[in-house]
């Protein structure tokens, strides 16, 4: 019992959140469909960032330390929202010093010898050629207090001008149109996740610079199954991102980064290809879901054959 209110004490205190986690499927599962976070690579230099601006989450980080940069960002999408943009980026204390202050924090604000070891800062931006590319963006964020979570360069990587501005931007706000029209209105709870997949090239020989970017959304329904998913990937250029499914992204994304599998949503399915009748398998029609007349028709025939068979074997 004593422990138990110990540990509830240290909640309190550290306003009742965390920042980088041990587990983020249970410190910040809220922003996972059906709690199950994407695919974590193994690795000490992977970190969980349940995202804080003032002691409130906004969404989940998994972050690679080495590189600089995040493999995914994940959130939820409650509809489109009219927030302005930061013009200031926050950097992950806890990343360079342990027990330092559970929120993003402003970089000048931030008093740490070792600042910048495990992550990217400012600077490493500047005259770079490269945006801080948004991977959970500020189109589609929950209200303006998520906007400007959005906001610190956990949530960022390199990212080509044209592209960021262009074609991604585009995406976005097409992304974020459909689910207010398709899944919203059926009052599916939305899941997003948006990531990229490193390069070779580094900017200040930091920060990798990605060679992909990608998200996939999932609109979950009472059930806790995935009606309406989609996928998109692009090339760090500005080129038009391909749409894919979900299934097909998984596979695209597992080779890219190199891994036997890389998981996206849990419940996320694709749905069975629509398959022909085959006039040799009868049996294999019906279960296949061939139209109802045509399998009908099949049975009334065989039933008709079975009984004029048994009336010719009575009268014989």
């Amino acid at each position: 019992m004593m422990l138990l209110l110990h540990m509830l004490m240290l909640s309190l205190l550290s306003g009742g959140s965390a920042n980088v986690v041990q587990d983020f499927e249970s410190a910040c599962g809220q922003f996972f469909a059906n709690s199950k976070s994407p695919t974590r690579i193994s690795g000490s230099q992977y970190r969980q960032i349940c995202q804080t601006l003032n002691n409130v989450v906004y969404y989940a980080t998994f972050y690679n330390t080495n590189k600089k940069i995040p493999v995914y960002s994940a959130y939820t999408f409650e509809g489109l929202k009219v927030c302005t943009r930061l013009d200031k980026w926050y950097i992950e204390p806890q990343l360079d010093k342990n027990k330092t202050s559970p929120n993003m924090t402003p970089e000048n604000d931030v008093k740490v010898q070792q600042l910048g070891d495990h992550q990217a800062l400012n600077g490493d931006y500047e005259n770079s050629g490269f945006d801080k590319g948004h991977l959970a963006p500020v189109y589609q964020a929950q209200s303006q207090k998520c906007a400007d979570a959005t906001f610190t360069l956990t949530n960022a990587a390199p990212q080509n001008p044209s592209f960021n501005r262009g074609q991604w931007r585009v995406l976005e706000k097409e992304i974020a149109t459909n689910l207010s029209n398709r899944c919203l209105p059926k009052k599916y709870s939305v899941y997003i996740v948006t990531g990229v997949v490193p390069g070779v090239g580094k900017i200040k020989n930091r920060v990798i610079v990605p060679s992909h970017f990608w998200t996939a959304y999932c609109c979950l329904d009472n059930n806790n199954k995935c009606q309406i998913s989609s996928g998109f990937i692009g090339k760090n250029e500005n080129v038009t991102p391909n749409e894919t499914t979900v299934n097909d992204l998984k596979k695209e994304l597992a080779k890219l980064y190199n891994v036997a599998s890389f998981e996206l949503f849990d419940g996320a399915t694709d749905p069975p290809a629509k398959k022909q009748c085959d006039s040799k398998n009868e049996n294999k029609l019906c279960q296949n879901k061939a139209p109802v007349s045509f399998c009908l028709k099949e049975k009334l025939y065989q039933m008709s054959s079975l009984l004029l068979l048994l009336l010719l074997t009575e009268l014989l």
